[in-house]
């Protein structure tokens, strides 16, 4: 069987996922989705034709690969796009304002009230000024718009500071609050609503701050922010580019935020700079970015002792232990996934049910992955019987209403710990609850939501009927991993994540292959060495080679079964 997906959060609760090559969707293929939902009829109704919403999509092409991300992409564009049309049919009233100004002061003079009309007219002219300040804005609020369409995110960076400074005289306006706040706005639109061309935006506000600072603080600052938005940028595009450059920014920063003079916020930079090199480490088959990331995080908690920031000291902790899994995951001991523990177990000494209650349960969801790994290595069954307890507590919190892909993740996680242990005991009662664990994440991680992760999880579940199966007379089981698996294949493709699709189609082969030695005929040994052959396309020149050999082995003698069988 392939190895069984994780779902990792870290202290920005977000799920590792590793996950193959990806190429980008066509233009039509998104306009489908949003012609599928809807959204294509509502917006030619009000104006916005066809052929503007594919050439919208057309501009994702560059940077955006994965399918669900350039449809949210796309949907924001058409949103923006209509929000222009509608702008443009209410029109301004600015005329109507200079005609009622020039009818009072023509009443001034016929009354012989000279002063009142020039009071009249310098009260109109204040109040133009003040008009034109606010059109100047609003023509540049709508720029953004269109530069948000064309996706030219240093336009809009550089809108913005001319936005913020229509209303000022300060030759700085990247450091007056508004235009913070401008790159707070981004950076959470970007975060918390998927939005990557906001992170982009982000990144390009934080430049021109790190570009006009003075002092060491300013400094230090701008390139921190700079460093967030291209990290949680980077952790989202399949190469390493921006990641790279987010840690280049936390270095610069930690030259003017230095542990003599500014002991915890050098602790924080240090804390970003580990979140950044463990997304890298996760990237590269080496462990040299790894290593850096566990040296960073040590250094972190140096200043940010459990006595001086004790939730902070918990978050760092969180972090160290992340690094430490992902470390233990490529070595063949137990040293770092039994300091992976320690750290989660450090963690939670804060981060208390009472406290905190999702840190909590992201905590404990983490400490049952690091006990899944161990377990795994581990003859007994005392960690995975640790790890189920972990989730199940974890899920206390993260209930299906207060935070369902996150329930769901949880679920998908249980159920591979009690697959491991279903695996090790005689009976089925460990298997049958595992089934039920990917059934139930299955009902929040739909194929429409979150495609990979169902695919995931539809594997993992393939994998748990296929050990019942092979512990039962019947073939139901087994036919219900064969349906698992191609439902798993049909996001899980060669060309969008060739590794996993290679592993679902190796484990396809063997679900098969036991039908098949089931049945009389060849039919299902024949689909088996097919799925095999494809398993191998990809696998022989990536995989370890005692695997392929494993992989091949499993072929050649299922081909001999098919010849034997046909012989007689």
């Amino acid at each position: 069987m392939s190895s069984i997906g994780v779902q990792l959060d870290n202290v920005h609760a977000r799920d590792i996922n590793i996950s193959g090559v990806t190429v980008g969707p066509s233009p039509e293929q998104l306009v489908a989705v949003l012609e599928a939902r809807g959204l294509l009829a509502a917006s030619e109704a009000a104006g916005l034709q066809r052929r503007t919403i594919i050439g919208l999509a057309v501009r994702l092409k560059p940077d955006v690969s994965d399918f669900e991300q350039a449809v949210t992409e796309l949907e924001r564009a058409v949103e923006v796009a209509l929000d222009v049309i509608a702008r443009g049919e209410r029109g301004t009233s600015e005329d109507a304002f200079v005609n009622a100004v020039l009818a009072q002061v023509a009443e001034k003079v016929r009354n012989d009230d000279l002063d009142g009309g020039a009071r009249t007219v310098d009260e109109a002219l204040a109040e133009l000024e003040a008009k034109h300040r606010q059109s100047q804005v609003v023509l540049l609020e709508e720029g953004v718009k269109v530069d948000t369409l064309r996706r030219d995110a240093v336009a809009v960076a550089k809108r913005i500071e001319q936005i913020v400074a229509a209303g000022h005289s300060a030759d700085r306006p990247a450091w007056l609050p508004e235009f913070r706040a401008r790159y707070n706005e981004f950076q959470a639109d970007g975060a918390e609503k998927g939005i990557n061309f906001s992170l982009s935006v982000a990144v390009e506000l934080a430049r021109r701050m790190a570009a006009t600072a003075r002092k060491a603080d300013e400094c230090g600052l701008a390139l921190t922010l700079l460093g967030n938005a291209l990290g949680q940028l980077g952790e989202r595009e399949s190469g390493t580019a921006r990641l790279e450059e987010a840690v280049t920014a936390y270095r610069a920063a930690l030259e003017e935020r230095t542990r003599e003079r500014v002991p915890l916020l050098w602790a924080k930079t240090q804390n970003n700079l580990g979140n950044a090199l463990q997304a890298l480490g996760e990237r590269e088959s080496g462990t040299a970015r790894l290593e850096e990331g566990v040296a960073v995080y040590r250094a972190a908690l140096e200043e940010e002792t459990r006595e001086r920031v004790p939730l902070q000291w918990a978050a760092t902790q969180m972090n160290l232990g992340n690094a430490l899994l992902r470390l233990g995951e490529r070595e063949s001991g137990t040293v770092r996934l039994e300091e992976a523990v320690a750290a989660y177990r450090a963690a939670l000494e804060e981060r208390t049910r009472e406290r905190v209650p999702l840190d909590w349960a992201m905590a404990q969801s983490n400490l049952g992955n690091a006990l899944v790994r161990l377990g795994e290595r581990e003859s007994g069954t005392a960690r995975l019987e640790e790890a189920v307890a972990a989730y199940r507590a974890a899920l206390e919190e993260r209930t299906r209403e207060r935070m369902p892909l996150q329930w769901a993740a949880t679920q998908m996680n249980l159920g591979n710990a009690l697959q491991a242990l279903g695996e090790r005991e005689s009976g089925t009662a460990r298997l049958e609850e595992a089934v039920a664990a990917y059934r139930a994440a299955l009902e929040e991680e739909t194929r429409e939501r979150v495609p990979l992760d169902w695919a995931m999880t539809q594997n993992n579940l393939g994998n748990a009927l296929q050990a019942l199966g092979e512990r039962e007379s019947g073939t139901a089981r087994l036919e219900e991993a064969v349906a698992a698996y191609r439902a798993a294949l049909e996001e899980r493709t060669r060309e969008r994540v060739p590794l996993n699709w290679a592993g679902t189609q190796m484990n396809l082969g063997a679900a098969l292959a036991a039908l098949g030695a089931r049945d009389a005929g060849t039919a299902r040994l024949e689909e088996a060495v097919k799925a095999l052959d494809a398993c191998l396309t990809v696998a022989a020149s990536v995989w370890p080679p005692e695997r392929v050999e494993d992989v091949r082995a499993g072929r050649d003698e299922t081909r001999a079964e098919i010849e034997q069988r046909r012989a007689k």
